[in-house]
């Protein structure tokens, strides 16, 4: 019974998915001085609750790594080079071209110029950070490589540090713009520095105390779930924050998502079937694609709060990404999975 409680569990994540959004907001409202206390255990701008959930997201997937396998990422650095294309040579500019389109021109009559403008600086600040942490639980998802996954988002990690400002500060047309800092290396060191660093040291002290055997068989499926259950809390915790965001402005909010779901598919079937074009295999082509489609939502919230204010609309713009980012890319998670049998094995 237990077996078919599981499978059916899995097969209607999307219905979770939503019932956790729903549930996010409901407890925003209904009980305020939860969402509250919960949001102002942060630093730098990084909610510390969420980033133990997503600790625990990312967790499993370390745990799966053979480490020495990281040393040979760099005998087949095609799929590095595929990521590094789209996201810093594609994404950003095809984020700015996609919601100018749809700020100033199809949505003219909807949204005045200066809060167009506003729009338009956080689908930017959004478009200039690939992913860090979420990633992982997509590529875990599409059975993804996790040694090359760890390097593809440790190689973006550090192109921001240099890349990040002058794309966004051309994008804008403004001079002056300084990263966070301390939000941008506190994130990296959470999602991928702690887990990384725990998976490698469990998969160790396990392995060398009761073999291989045990660590992969016995072990690892204990977490099978953790992943998913992390990814359902997390997404109850951001509706709880966000819930009067949502529903003080329902039509704009709509009307922002609707030009990030459209560069969130563009660059991922452009990065995916790149892969496949280049003879990528599956499990590289896919979280390639998945980095360049999601977004380092908490650099880029945290940027707009500090340069434009909490309440500002190009804040509300960047939060919009992250509402909509779980559910258009577990749409991705699953047409990858169904379109395996086109990559090499």
């Amino acid at each position: 019974m237990k077996k078919i409680d599981i499978s059916i569990f899995e097969k209607y994540l999307t219905i979770w998915v939503m019932l956790c959004m729903v549930g996010g907001v409901l407890i925003g409202q209904l009980l305020p001085q939860v969402s509250d206390f919960l949001s102002r255990l942060e630093y730098a701008n990084v909610s510390i609750p969420i980033a133990v959930l997503i600790w625990l997201m990312i967790y499993p997937m370390m745990m799966k790594i053979d480490f020495t396998s990281i040393l040979h990422v760099g005998k087949k650095p095609t799929g590095l080079y595929l990521t590094w294309i789209s996201n810093w040579l594609i994404k950003p500019f095809s984020m700015f071209g996609i919601a100018y389109f749809f700020f100033y021109i199809v949505f003219k009559s909807l949204i005045p110029p200066e809060l167009a403008k506003d729009y338009l600086a956080g689908a930017i600040l959004l478009g200039a950070a690939p992913c860090t942490a979420m990633v992982f639980v997509w590529s875990h998802l599409t059975n993804g490589n996790p040694a090359y996954t760890v390097v593809q988002v440790a190689s973006n990690d550090l192109i921001i540090l240099i890349a990040y400002t002058p794309i966004v500060a051309f994008l804008l047309g403004i001079g002056g713009i300084s990263i966070p800092w301390n939000t941008l290396f506190l994130s990296v060191f959470l999602f991928v520095v702690i887990p990384l660093s725990g998976g490698m040291l469990t998969r160790y002290l396990l392995i060398h105390r009761k073999g291989e055997f045990y660590f992969n068989t016995v072990f690892i499926p204990k977490f099978k779930h953790v992943t998913i259950g992390g990814l359902l809390l997390t997404l109850i915790l951001i509706f709880s924050f966000q819930g009067d965001i949502i529903l003080q402005n329902p039509l704009h909010i709509f009307l922002i998502a609707v030009p990030l779901t459209i560069q969130t598919f563009f660059i991922f079937f452009l990065t995916y079937y790149a892969g496949r074009k280049l003879k990528l295999c599956h499990n590289i082509a896919a979280p390639a694609g998945m980095i360049g489609a999601s977004n380092f939502f908490e650099l880029s919230v945290a940027m707009a709060i500090s340069l434009f204010g909490v309440s500002s609309p190009v804040a509300m713009a960047t939060i919009v990404g992250v509402l909509v980012e779980v559910p258009v890319m577990l749409t991705l998670v699953n047409y990858a999975n169904k379109t395996k049998h086109r990559f090499i094995s």
